[in-house]
């Protein structure tokens, strides 16, 4: 029976930097675009002889990179040795998943299960792995065919469409994914770590079963086996968010991984997981969501990308050279991104108490631009625009302030290009926020917008040579799916609305 589990992407609206150290919040947003794990038995059934065998078979493969590497696991240590590959690259998130989900199982299992776990282990593990469309940039291939930049263009390619790489660089370094941002690693991760432990009867996230419980051991797995596949303990939000869906986030201690990190030279592994499960993870997360008749925007400007680490450690740089303006610009950044979150849940709240005055004003401002929405006919009224010019204020701040960071590190967070963008469009009708997520650069930029405005928004970046991605925020965390993602009744994984 095969178990097939997915997580979502991510998109970090605030907090990008600050959520690296404690106790600084960000708000990050689940996404549809999932990827998905399935997992069965290799063989059907065990030869006699295999008890005496102290190895398994593990094959992984990734249909959408042409890519299928066999290996042995061993049951006693719990290495993976790759015996055979069609490439030359190897996936350290998906080998440190499969290393750490069976550590945890048997953590977890008494004596008594032992046995039941050696008969799952000793069948096989055969591991997929699919990533929407969403994750990877598929601009040059709609360039190519002479199709118009927009989502409808996206729509046409087949779900989990096979992945080119970018030419090889001068330098010799092997060539790189084109990527969107989303934190494809992390929901790649969390979805195998998830099937696995389901699959190995650690957990069990059926639809309605799922519990916290659960929940956090699939986090505890996968948090593990991402920092230690990535060589670094991060701040861990992507990951948060493809467990447990859109949150307000603030980071785990690094010193929780300790154990983890001390694997590598040479504590048993199950002994390392058992003490990572046990360990105090004081990480903090609070369920958040856009408000009512909001719609999060991605665009794909076609700049190229931007590497996260080498920006966060030009950041890090300048804190150390320029302590006090730095503090500084840390501390307004840091109260503008509060003040962004006050309002978005005050607005929330006003959709709850006040729906009928809330939905008004979204739908009327929806096809205004900011400077006209005013004029509340009640107070609930105008307490919805006050929330709303509030947000847009505090969004402009943290623009403001990320910028100022950027240009004192001397790294692009709003390049130029980007700036003008952004500008242009949250002086469009209905438009509320617009930024780039995370640590910036030249990734895709976001939007939220208003009632039906959305639509506007996409043609108009579609006439400035901007992708809109088929990307909308969805609140849900990791899932078990019923069916293939492949299945022909599935025609998108990405723009179906989930509902659990």
């Amino acid at each position: 029976m095969a178990v097939i589990a997915s997580a979502p992407g991510k998109v970090l609206m605030t907090g990008g930097y600050l959520i690296l150290e404690r106790p600084n919040a960000g708000i990050v947003l689940s996404t549809n675009a999932r990827f998905y794990a399935i997992v069965k038995p290799l063989y059907e059934e065990i030869k006699p002889e295999s008890w005496a065998w102290a190895w398994t078979d593990v094959k992984l493969t990734s249909p959408q990179m042409s890519r299928e590497t066999i290996y042995k696991l061993s049951l006693k240590h719990l290495t993976l040795q790759p015996v055979s590959s069609s490439s030359d690259s190897r996936n350290p998130f998906v080998e440190h998943a499969v290393q750490y989900a069976v550590a945890a199982a048997h953590a977890k299992f008494g004596k008594d299960r032992t046995d039941a776990l050696q008969k799952i282990l000793l069948q096989g593990l055969d591991i997929t792995i699919l990533g929407c469309n969403e994750f990877y940039s598929y601009r040059n291939q709609i360039e190519l065919q002479g199709l118009p930049l927009t989502p409808e263009s996206l729509a046409l390619l087949p779900p989990f469409s096979s992945i080119t790489f970018n030419a090889e660089e001068s330098s010799g370094q092997k060539p790189e994914v084109a990527k969107t941002g989303l934190g494809s690693s992390a929901a790649m991760t969390t979805a195998v770590v998830a099937s696995l432990l389901h699959y190995l009867g650690v957990v069990d996230l059926s639809s309605g079963k799922k519990v916290d419980a659960d929940l956090d051991i699939v986090h505890m797995i996968a948090q593990t086996a991402h920092c230690i596949a990535q060589g670094k303990v991060g701040s861990g939000f992507d990951v948060s968010s493809a467990v447990y869906g859109s949150q307000r986030y603030v980071r785990f201690s690094p010193e929780v991984l300790s154990s983890a990190q001390g694997a590598v030279i040479g504590i048993p592994l199950e002994e390392v997981i058992s003490d990572v499960l046990q360990a105090k993870w004081d990480h903090e997360r609070k369920k958040f969501s856009l408000p009512p008749s909001m719609t999060l925007l991605l665009g794909e400007p076609g700049t190229g990308g931007s590497s996260t680490p080498s920006m966060v450690g030009a950041v890090k740089k300048w804190q150390k050279s320029d302590p006090q303006n730095s503090l500084e610009t840390w501390r307004k950044l840091s109260e503008a991104n509060s003040a962004l979150e006050l309002h978005l849940n005050a607005l929330s709240g006003l959709a709850e108490k006040h729906s009928d005055a809330y939905q008004n004003v979204i739908n009327r401002c929806s096809g205004l631009t900011s400077e006209k929405w005013v004029g509340g006919e009640d107070e609930p009224s105008q307490a919805v625009i006050e929330a709303l010019l509030g947000a847009r204020n505090a969004m402009l701040g943290i623009r403001n302030h990320m910028r100022k960071m950027g240009e004192a590190a001397g790294i692009p967070i709003e390049p130029e290009s980007q700036s003008e963008l952004l500008d242009a469009t949250m002086n469009m009708e209905g438009v509320l926020l617009a930024g780039v997520p995370g640590a910036g650069g030249f990734d895709a930029v976001f939007a939220v917008t208003l009632g039906a405005s959305s639509d506007n928004v996409i043609r108009a970046w579609s006439s400035s040579n901007v992708l809109a991605l088929l990307v909308r925020e969805d609140p849900n965390g990791v899932s078990i799916e019923n069916n293939d993602p492949r299945a022909k009744e599935i025609t998108t994984a990405v723009s179906s609305i989930r509902i659990e």
